[in-house]
């Protein structure tokens, strides 16, 4: 019998670590807002804010669209996006402004050029510094969680998207207060807002694929793979603010072709990875046939996006809430399942670690399937392994 709840694998409690955590990040946040009130009125400072504001659950919905298959737990996105949303907007704020300060003093450059020379060369460094220690924290801490290239993206984007919309605030605070005015102000959002939203998601996703690949290596070789993916994060954030600051609209547009090509690469990317889970679900459940917790019918269901939407349609016209539930978790046991036999074959885990996951997902999905709303003319046939109508059309008998 087990000695604790077994969605404690699921790792989606909040803890006191992440309760302190989020409350850092929060008055950092304040901090950051505050500077912005003290630099225009309150009522700039809050059109700017909901201006920011407005795209995020779009955003969001985008990103979180990619993180299907094994969804991330929310506690650690949560904190992924409030670290980019303040402690790590903050800090990069405060010394790109003693950068820029510097810059001006030593250089004898006028105020234009020495913030372009900031832009492209100090700012890459700080902010992708800043936003790359979360991921850091998580290989660290919660190593577990990465388990492959679409995690690392899925986390750096959150922590980009958070950076960006406390960063928009700034921004379009200070083309209010410009001479253009409104004007200034509809140009900036269209730039930022509008038609670059996943540039910072995409400049940091270059260290989430990196540590990712790190997480799932052992060995001395894993610090070069997160330098490379530093180091390239730091290059293509500082290539787009060049190219912005010194190619004026040209440069523009090479900067969008730019992040359109990296945009597209890392899509194929958690395409890829996804037909790797699919692949370790294919190989590994098979074996556990025998304890009647899952049979080709399931394997069928779990193998495709779509397959698993119908499913859980199909639990929740029968059983509801409850059914939806039962049938969401025992996807992602299922899934969570087939990646910890991956990272026991790269001994990423003990045998210890790896018994006692596998115990607590195994209950969870005995937990499930106990829950899931079987119609009772479909009873005995499922015992049988038949899967009832409307749960996995076309799956084998």
């Amino acid at each position: 019998m087990a000695s604790r709840d077994p969605r404690w694998v699921f790792r989606d409690r909040p803890s006191f670590a992440l309760i302190t955590g989020l409350v850092l990040t929060g008055i950092c946040a304040l901090v950051s807002f505050s500077f912005d009130v003290i630099n225009g009125e309150p009522v700039q400072f809050f059109i700017a804010l909901i201006l920011a504001l407005a795209p995020v659950p779009l955003l969001l919905a985008g990103v979180l669209a990619l993180d299907r298959m094994e969804p991330e737990p929310r506690s650690n996105l949560v904190f992924a996006f409030a670290w980019g949303a303040g402690i790590a907007v903050l800090v990069a704020g405060v010394v790109n402004s003693l950068n820029l300060h510097y810059i001006i003093d030593t250089a004898k450059l006028s105020e234009a050029s020495a913030r372009n020379i900031a832009a492209t060369f100090g700012a890459p460094v700080v902010e992708e510094t800043m936003k790359g220690l979360v991921l850091l924290g998580l290989l660290k801490f919660r190593r577990a969680e990465l388990d492959g290239p679409t995690d690392g993206v899925i986390y750096a984007s959150m922590v980009g998207l958070g950076f960006a919309m406390s960063e928009n605030v700034s921004y379009y605070l200070a083309a209010l207060n410009s001479e253009q005015g409104v004007k200034g102000l509809a140009v900036t959002v269209v730039l930022r807002g509008i038609l670059s939203p996943f540039a910072h998601p995409l400049f940091t996703s270059m260290i989430g694929v990196a540590v990712a690949y790190a997480a799932t290596r052992r060995g001395p070789e894993r610090v070069f793979y997160i330098m490379a993916g530093w180091v390239g994060a730091m290059v293509l954030h500082g290539l787009w603010n060049g190219l912005a600051s010194y190619g004026r609209f040209p440069g523009l547009i090479i900067a969008y072709l730019v992040l359109l090509v990296v945009l597209l690469v890392l899509i194929a990317v958690v395409f890829k990875d996804r037909r790797r889970i699919v692949a370790l679900i294919q190989r590994y459940l098979p074996a556990y046939e025998p304890t009647k917790l899952v049979n080709q019918a399931d394997i069928f269901m779990l193998s495709a996006l779509s397959r698993r939407r119908q499913a859980r349609q199909w639990a929740r016209a029968h059983g509801g809430k409850r059914g939806l539930r039962a049938m969401s978790d025992y996807q992602l046991a299922a899934t969570e399942l087939g990646l910890l036999h991956e990272r026991a074959a790269r001994r990423i885990v003990d045998e210890q670690a790896f018994h006692e996951e596998q115990r607590a997902l195994l209950e969870c999905m005995a937990a499930a399937r106990a829950a899931w709303p079987i119609p009772p003319a479909h009873a005995q046939a499922m015992t049988r392994g038949t899967p009832p109508p409307g749960y996995a059309p076309g799956a084998p008998g």
